[in-house]
């Protein structure tokens, strides 16, 4: 008999990376969310063909960081998150931006850039985690605990794309 774990039947799939847990959402013939989930959380086969190519591109990036995803993916959002996210999805591998950088690039404010950030419906894919503080790494899908499970793995992704800990100060635009 299966144990049905409270909280994961609301995701056609979830998968163990490197960093933790990954819960994939459809909805027809789209990705609807990605997400990290809490290490507690057992995986879960794809539960359709959407979320079994999201499983396979998430995997494949975790190979390879140069990977280059290409999944139907829902539109959401408002347009300045798209604004937001497409700046942040243009930040090539390895390389970070600040959150200041980002606003300048746009002509909006830090703070808004890190709400966007932090509502991104697709994280790995538009890669909030290559968007980091002034003087650190910053928060981290919508969590700011400096040393808490969210923040390694905004850690972990960045090491897995080659960023150094110096481009976190780094000042150059986009």
């Amino acid at each position: 008999m299966t144990r049905i774990q409270q909280g994961s039947e609301i995701f056609s799939a979830i998968i163990d990376l490197p960093f933790g847990k990954f819960g994939i959402r459809t909805a027809g013939a789209l990705v609807t969310e990605l997400y990290y989930l809490a290490p507690h959380f057992d995986e879960k086969a794809p539960q359709d063909k959407v979320a079994e190519l999201a499983a396979d591109q998430v995997l494949r990036y975790c190979q390879d960081p140069d990977f280059v995803f290409d999944l139907p993916l829902a539109r959401v959002g408002s347009a300045f998150q798209h604004k937001v996210w497409d700046t942040i999805a243009s930040i090539p591998r390895g390389s970070v931006r600040t959150y200041g950088e980002v606003a300048r690039h746009i002509g909006s404010a830090p703070r808004a850039v890190g709400q966007a950030c932090g509502a991104n419906w697709f994280p790995l894919v538009i890669p909030c985690h290559r968007v980091t503080a002034a003087n650190g790494l910053g928060g981290f899908s919508n969590n700011d605990d400096q040393n808490g499970y969210h923040l390694n793995i905004k850690r972990w992704l960045l090491a897995h794309e080659g960023a150094s800990e110096y481009a976190w100060r780094q000042t150059t635009l986009l």
